[in-house]
C-alpha cells in the first residue's frame, strides 16, 4: 500500500495569557498528606512541576523519603482496624460524600489537571467526571457484594464465607490520568475497607494532593495518605514494606516489574495495570468511515498517552487505501493547542521533555524502517512538548513501531491478507490490554473477539469504558482488575468459617 503523504498543516493554537487556567492560590499544599494533615517532608529535596505547554515552572513539591513512607504506613496501620470494621453503609455514605465534594469542585480540578498535564479541558473534564462516577459506583458496590451462599457443604457443618479487607494498600499512580487513575484505585480500596498510602507520579501530583485537601474532613485520619516523590525511593519502599499488605500500580511494564520484585520478599499481593499496544483489526466488510471516525478519538485521545489507545491498525489489503484516506481526513481536523486556547482544543502536548524526545525517536526509527508519514511525523514549532498527530503507513511487519508502546499521537497502519494472518499478527505483541475488531458480520466479530488475546475487546468500537465493567490486561499488560465489582474482589480477601452443628 502506498499513500501520498499529506503536508502537515497542524499548528499549535496558543492561549493569549489573558485568561489563565488558575491562579497560584488554587495550588494544593506542597507537603505530604499523612494522618489527616499536610506535613513537610523529612528530606530537603523538592521536585519541580513543569507546565508541558510552556515549559514554565508551576511549583515545587516535596520529594519523599523512605522515612516519609514509613510515617504514612504507620498512620494507615493505626487507622486500618477501625476503618475495616466500619459498616458498608457508612463507607458508602463517605464515598458518596467524596463524589459530591469532587462534583462541587469539578471545574477547578479540571483546570488544575489541565495545567499540570497540558491536556485539553475537554479531556480533563472527562477525567473528573469519570473520577466522580468511580466513587459513586463503588459507593453502591460496597453495599452489594456477593459470595457463595452459606450452606451445608460437608455433613453437619455450616460453611460461611466472610469477606475481609486486606489492610494497608500501597498505590502508585501514573502521569497520564493523575486523578482518574487515582480514583480507580482509591474508590474500590476504600469501599473494601482498606487504608491507603498513595504515591502519585512525580510529574503530576497536583490533583492528587488537591483531592487529599478536599476530602480531609470526610475520611478518618490515616485512612488515606499521600507521599510524593520518585519511584525508586517512595514506590520501592511501598513495595518492600513489610506492613503493606498489597501494592497496586498503574504504569509502565518496567515499573510493574520493579514493583513485583520489591513485593516478592514479603509475598504481598500485587495489582498491575501496565502498558498496551491495542490492535485495531479492520476486515474488508467493515464500515470504514465509522472506523476512521472512531480512531480519530480512540487513537489520539489524551495525545495518544493512553494505554488502551487504538494505535496499531491491521486493515485488509483490499480496503487499506480507502481506509487510510478516510483516517487521514479525520485526523487532520484535530485541533492542537494549549488548554487556554479554547474549548474545542483536542490535542495537547506530551507530558515531559524526556517523553517528547522518546516519541520523536520512535518516529525517526519508524521512518528508517521504511514507514511513511501520511500525516504528521514530527514535532510542532514553538515552546512545549507538542507532536503532530501522525498516521504512519507502509509499515513493515515486525518493526519496532508495531510492537513497542509509543504512547504518543501516532497510529500505524499495516495490511493483512487472511483472517488467520490478522489474528496472529494482532496477538504478536507482548501486551494484552485491549483490542478491537471491525466487521458487519456478527459471527466473525464474536469469533475474532474470542481469539484476540486482550482483556477488553470491542466490536465496531474502541476505547468506550463503563465503571460497571472490568478493565484488566493479559500478558505484559499485567493482572488485577480495575473498575466494576470485580475490583472489590481484588482488594479484599475471603475467609471460610465452618461451624460444626452436629447434635
Amino acid at each position: 500500500m502506498t499513500t501520498t503523504a499529506v503536508t502537515n498543516s497542524a499548528t499549535v493554537r496558543r492561549g493569549t495569557g489573558e485568561s489563565p487556567l488558575l491562579g497560584a492560590e488554587a495550588l494544593p499544599p506542597s507537603g505530604h498528606f499523612i494522618n489527616g494533615e499536610f506535613r513537610a517532608g523529612l528530606g530537603a529535596e523538592t521536585q519541580t512541576i513543569v507546565d508541558p505547554c510552556t515549559e514554565a515552572t508551576i511549583c515545587e513539591v516535596s520529594q519523599g523519603t523512605a522515612d516519609d513512607v514509613d510515617a504514612a504506613v504507620a498512620a494507615a496501620l493505626e487507622a486500618k482496624t477501625a476503618w475495616g470494621r466500619t459498616l458498608p453503609k457508612k463507607r458508602s455514605e463517605i464515598l458518596h460524600a467524596i463524589a459530591d465534594r469532587l462534583a462541587e469542585n469539578a471545574d477547578m480540578l479540571a483546570r488544575l489537571e489541565a495545567w499540570n498535564t497540558g491536556k485539553p479541558l475537554m479531556v480533563a473534564e472527562d477525567d473528573i467526571a469519570g473520577s466522580i462516577d468511580s466513587f459513586r459506583f463503588m459507593a453502591g458496590a460496597a453495599r452489594a457484594t456477593t459470595s457463595l451462599a452459606a450452606g451445608e457443604y460437608a455433613e453437619d457443618h455450616l460453611s460461611v464465607i466472610v469477606r475481609e479487607p486486606l489492610g494497608v494498600v500501597g498505590v502508585v499512580t501514573p502521569w497520564n490520568y493523575p486523578l482518574l487513575m487515582a480514583a480507580w484505585k482509591i474508590a474500590p480500596i476504600l469501599a473494601a475497607g482498606n487504608t491507603i498510602v498513595l504515591k502519585p507520579s512525580e510529574q503530576t501530583p497536583l490533583t492528587t494532593l488537591k483531592f487529599a485537601e478536599l476530602v480531609a474532613d470526610l475520611l478518618p485520619a490515616g485512612v488515606f495518605n499521600v507521599v510524593t516523590g520518585l519511584g525508586p525511593v517512595v514506590g520501592a519502599r511501598l513495595s518492600e514494606h513489610p506492613q503493606v499488605d498489597m501494592i497496586a500500580l498503574t504504569g509502565s511494564v518496567n515499573s510493574g516489574r520493579a514493583v513485583a520484585r520489591g513485593a516478592a520478599e514479603t509475598i504481598k499481593r500485587v495489582h498491575l495495570e501496565l502498558g498496551g499496544k491495542a490492535p485495531v483489526v479492520i476486515f474488508a466488510d467493515a464500515d470504514l468511515s465509522a472506523a476512521a471516525e472512531s480512531l480519530r478519538a480512540a487513537g489520539y485521545w489524551n495525545s495518544g498517552q493512553e494505554c488502551g489507545a487504538g494505535c496499531r491498525v491491521l486493515v485488509h489489503e483490499s480496503v487499506a487505501e480507502r481506509f487510510t484516506q478516510l483516517l487521514v481526513e479525520q485526523v487532520r481536523t484535530l485541533v492542537v493547542g494549549e488548554p487556554t486556547a479554547g474549548a474545542d482544543v483536542e490535542i495537547g502536548p506530551l507530558i515531559s521533555k524526556a517523553h517528547y524526545d522518546r516519541v520523536l525517536n520512535h518516529l525517526e526509527r519508524a521512518k528508517a524502517d521504511g514507514a511513511k508519514a501520511a500525516l504528521g511525523g514530527g514535532a510542532l514549532e514553538g515552546p512545549g512538548y507538542f507532536v503532530a498527530p501522525t498516521v504512519l503507513t507502509d509499515v513493515p511487519e515486525g518493526t519496532a513501531c508495531t510492537l513497542e508502546e509509543i504512547f504518543g499521537p501516532v497510529v500505524t497502519v499495516e495490511t493483512f491478507s487472511t483472517e488467520e494472518e490478522a489474528i496472529t499478527r494482532a496477538n504478536a505483541v507482548p501486551y494484552g490490554l485491549a483490542a478491537s475488531a471491525w466487521t458487519l458480520n456478527p459471527q466473525l466479530g464474536h469469533d475474532v473477539a474470542s481469539r484476540l488475546d486482550a482483556g477488553t475487546v470491542w466490536i465496531n468500537s474502541h476505547l468506550v469504558l463503563a465503571n460497571e465493567m472490568p478493565w484488566a490486561g493479559f500478558k505484559s499488560s499485567g493482572y488485577g482488575r480495575d473498575l466494576s465489582a470485580y475490583a472489590l474482589d481484588d482488594y479484599s480477601r475471603t475467609k471460610h468459617v465452618m461451624h460444626n452443628k452436629a447434635r
